[in-house]
């Protein structure tokens, strides 16, 4: 047992102990109360951007900055118009990834009603209390515990948010939200890409099937010429043989290339959000008509991209929301500070008390006070928590300066294929021509018995084959144009005004549940998006979150 002084001097060191405790926490808290929150602030990453684009210099390439809104518009192929028109409306694609938006949207509401009082509950409880035969036959006492007994009342408790956690939260959720904004109309882009270049491979085989029809044509009239001269003796059937090969390689092709056609077509179709049927009605207007591509195309410079780029900024708000999750991760090792509350009464029917007694001021009881938890002994795991959030981070860091690389291949690898198919369709024009006359001479030498039909059949597959190569550099050129501006992010734009979900999902989503003002019915004055305040339409980024401390969304 401790003598008195002992027991004075561990009073003494319990005082000590616990008066640097206080002082310690209140250290702790006071920056707090201020409005701290743990964890780092997301800044701009580094961007790595080129000064100018490689082929800045060429005559055909423009530095300048220009609308790409409706860059498809540059061919003035009506049909590739209509066809862009009905992607934006029926592509199941670009649906999911807005159903993502609301999903992402009701995130965001969550995280925001994580501020406010955390549990509300309103219990009741009404019970019947009767005793054992048995015990009341041993104590009649106990017959008199034959009663009913009511609870009524409420409790709540509010983790304040000291360290930043839920508004950390917030500003995660938030950048998420963007995010999923920012993805949606990387898809719209996509898509429109995905739906010209498909009707430009369309177009460029429907050519391909003409010239192959064409060349049949001139194939079996050069076979004539060879039966004609077997049957008057003055050639051998080597010459029949050689023409009925050419020509049933020609006729094979066909089939081959009516395959690639379809399954084109077939690619179209669920770009439109179409089942299989005809495409007739949309395509037949100008059957083997390649978009005719713009003599010049504008890129603007590099660092646009940042700006433009619906995958870049998706990239960077990624990033900016995990970064909020390391303060939310952080908030773990301090301790968790609440209020909690209780009021309510009780009432029971022993010794003539009536229920309804618990309604008066003597049933009444309440409770109120602070609590907190302190996770201390968690061997390391909300610290390496905390590790695993800052990795994450950086992952999506670089995955962001990789992403802006990456726009910038896309870029230099359309103008790659524009400007170096436009220098093909010129050298292949000349061949073709060439071929053409080439084949027109050694039929007519080989009519005269001047030449072995020999110089026809390569005169004929030479001049196929010029022909097809011209046709699909022709092709590329269109093909290129698109792959510009499908890289410089053009197009998304075109969702100004309208909602992420077409009217009738609008309306079958309103109906199985109360969306309120994050999904307003179709035709209704859309309030501005909470986080959003950049001009419309604009891509969302970093500096269009909103406020972490906001009214919560019933």
């Amino acid at each position: 047992m401790a003598t008195p002084a002992e027991a004075d001097m561990a009073k003494d060191g319990a005082r000590s102990l616990n008066r640097a405790l206080r002082r310690a926490l209140a250290a702790a808290l006071l920056p707090c109360l201020a409005g701290c929150a743990v964890g780092p602030d997301f800044g701009p990453p580094a961007a790595p951007v080129a000064d100018h684009y490689l082929e800045a210099h060429n005559r055909a390439i423009g530095t300048g900055r220009q609308d790409y809104r409706d860059w498809w518009k540059v061919f003035h192929d009506p049909v590739l118009n209509r066809l862009i028109e009905i992607a934006y409306d029926q592509n199941l694609t670009l649906l999911s990834a807005g159903t993502r938006v609301l999903q992402a949207r009701a995130e965001l509401g969550v995280a925001i009603g994580e501020l406010y009082p955390q549990q509300q509950q309103g219990v009741g409880l009404t019970t019947y209390n009767r005793p054992s035969h048995a015990d009341a036959a041993s104590d009649p006492q106990l017959q008199l515990n034959n009663f009913w007994q009511s609870q009524l009342g409420a409790r709540a408790a509010w983790e304040l948010d000291f360290w930043g956690k839920f508004r950390r939260g917030v500003e995660s959720a938030d950048a998420a939200y963007l995010a999923t904004v920012a993805s949606y109309d990387d898809v719209l882009v996509t898509l429109l890409g995905d739906v010209a270049k498909t009707y430009i491979g369309i177009r460029t085989l429907e050519k391909q099937i003409a010239i192959a029809r064409a060349n049949i044509v001139r194939q079996k009239e050069a076979l004539q010429i060879a039966r004609d001269r077997f049957s008057g003796g003055t050639a051998t059937k080597l010459d029949v043989y050689q023409a009925e090969n050419v020509l049933g390689q020609t006729e094979a092709s066909i089939p081959q290339l009516t395959m690639q056609l379809q399954h084109g077509q077939n690619a179209l179709r669920v770009f439109l959000g179409m089942t299989p049927e005809p495409l007739d009605p949309l395509l037949a207007r100008s059957t083997g008509k390649i978009p005719v591509p713009p003599a010049k195309i504008f890129v603007g410079i590099p660092t646009d991209l940042l700006r433009r780029r619906p995958d870049v900024r998706a990239a960077e708000l990624k990033a900016a929301a995990q970064s909020a999750q390391i303060g939310v991760a952080q908030s773990e090792l301090y301790p968790a500070i609440s209020l909690t509350g209780r009021i309510g009464g009780s009432a029971s029917t022993i010794n003539g008390a009536r229920l309804s007694s618990i309604f008066t001021p003597a049933g009444l009881a309440y409770s109120f006070g602070p609590s907190f938890q302190w996770n201390i002994l968690n061997y390391g795991q909300i610290t390496n928590n905390v590790r695993l959030q800052d990795a994450t981070l950086q992952q999506y860091l670089v995955d962001y300066q990789n992403t802006v690389l990456k726009a910038q291949q896309d870029v230099e690898n359309g103008v790659s294929t524009y400007l170096q198919s436009k220098i093909a369709v010129e050298a292949l024009r000349r061949s073709v021509a060439a071929a053409n006359g080439a084949l027109g001479i050694s039929l007519l030498e080989y009519q005269q018995g001047t030449r072995d039909y020999t110089s026809v059949l390569t005169s004929e597959q030479n001049l196929l084959q010029a022909q097809n190569d011209l046709v699909i550099a022709e092709g590329n050129v269109p093909l290129g144009v698109t792959m510009v501006y499908e890289a410089l992010g053009g197009g998304w734009q075109i969702r100004d005004g309208n909602d992420f979900v077409p009217p009738a999902t609008n309306a079958q989503m309103r109906a199985r549940t109360d969306w309120g003002d994050v999904l307003p019915p179709a035709g209704a004055p859309k309030p501005p998006p909470p986080a959003l305040a950049a001009p419309t339409p604009g891509l969302p980024g970093p500096e269009n979150e909103g406020p972490t401390v906001r009214a919560p969304e019933f």
